[in-house]
């Protein structure tokens, strides 16, 4: 069913994917017989975006080969290098920038983000008339996960802040980034020239924009998802375990 609103998505899928061992890029290692990538494209689809722009880096010719027969209209931006998730997001702006509506920005390697999300999001952050909007998990067992600071609401974000960079009492916190945002396309370019490279990793954090905006008395609104919906693929040990719980539900099809 077609979304109301101009929707564009930004996927990003540049990354390498060391842990799995194996030289095909990560998004493309299959999952029930199809890429991990088009498992998002596909759920992205069914909201009928305007624009659905997919970062590329990492065999980026040999991703691009493998999305355009199933989703010929995808388009493309480099990271022709991996500096963080804000700079992998700087790369859709020459596509973009121009773009009046929402842009969701979601990870290329987390195939089961459901369709109810990318529709709540989206709506959370028009009716709250926020900046941005995030989607979060609560965890008994965070983790390095980045974290969440919620108001007492827990509807209004206050802070997040990377396991590198959390302080004991923030690490303590439940709330997880989930990785997936929705941004009023204006102002996610406007802060997203704000944001520097100056933490532990060297990069340039998306999660810095959620920062920017909160300090400059923007808001931004959270969504809770089931802890599932956030699992991404890192080793080809989880890949397997993952199609194993797939197949068992009945989700693989045929393949």
């Amino acid at each position: 069913m077609a979304f109301l609103m101009k929707l564009a998505f930004v996927i990003l899928a540049a990354g390498k994917g060391t842990r799995m061992e194996s030289d095909l890029a990560k998004v493309l290692h299959s999952l029930c017989g199809k890429p991990l990538l088009a498992w998002v494209l596909e759920t992205a689809r069914a909201l009928e975006p305007q624009r659905v722009v997919a970062v590329v880096g990492h065999q980026a010719e040999a991703v691009q080969d493998a999305v355009r027969p199933n989703f010929p209209n995808t388009e493309f931006a480099l990271q022709s290098e991996m500096l963080g998730t804000g700079h992998a997001v700087m790369q859709a702006e020459v596509l973009l920038g121009g773009f009046e509506g929402d842009i969701i920005v979601t990870c290329g390697d987390a195939p089961l983000i459901t369709e109810a999300t990318f529709r709540s999001l989206a709506q959370i952050r028009e009716s709250l008339d926020a900046s941005a909007a995030m989607v979060y998990a609560t965890e008994e067992n965070p983790g390095s996960y980045g974290r969440v600071i919620l108001d007492d609401s827990r509807t209004i974000v206050q802070k997040i802040v990377e396991f590198k960079d959390a302080t004991d009492e923030e690490k303590a916190c439940q709330t997880v980034n989930a990785g997936t945002y929705c941004f009023r396309a204006a102002d996610l370019w406007q802060f997203l020239k704000g944001i520097g490279n100056s933490n532990k990793s060297g990069e340039y954090y998306l999660t810095d924009v959620v920062g920017l905006m909160t300090e400059a008395g923007k808001k931004v609104a959270a969504v809770e998802i089931a802890s599932r919906e956030m699992v991404g693929v890192n080793t080809r040990a989880e890949l397997l375990q993952l199609e194993t719980e797939l197949r068992a539900e009945g989700r693989c099809g045929n393949a």
